[in-house]
């Protein structure tokens, strides 16, 4: 299994970027995929869910209200739409497997896939 995250990168605060993961090696539609963060310094986060049967998850704290994960079967591929992004924002971005239903911890994900880097400037 493999899980490959792209679209970080440098954005101005309020401005916008979409995550992408591609997942192989599994059966996108057994899964719940995640989105967990983790800023300098700081433990890794939860962020968001596409839950297995086609659900969603969302933090209480991070991002919530202003992104927005969806996914593609078809391409394997989940999605994380960040809107009004803030300089708190700022972190590395992973996206994580789990087979069936999960929580949002990070404990009840078996595959992580490497990061990518959002930076947003003030």
């Amino acid at each position: 299994v493999q899980l490959q995250a792209s679209g970080g990168g440098l954005v101005q605060a309020g401005g916008s970027l979409r995550l992408s993961c591609v997942a192989s090696g599994l059966t996108f539609d057994d899964y719940s995929m995640a989105w967990f963060r983790q800023a300098p310094g700081k433990e890794r986060e939860f962020v968001a869910q596409l839950t297995w049967n086609g659900g969603t998850m969302y933090s209480a704290d991070s991002g919530k209200g202003r992104f927005i994960v969806s996914g593609d079967n078809a391409k394997k591929t989940v999605y994380l739409r960040m809107d009004s992004l803030t300089p708190e924002d700022t972190a590395d971005y992973y996206c994580a497997a789990a087979k069936g239903w999960a929580t949002p911890d990070a404990e009840s994900y078996t595959y992580w896939g490497p990061g990518t880097q959002v930076t947003v400037s003030s």
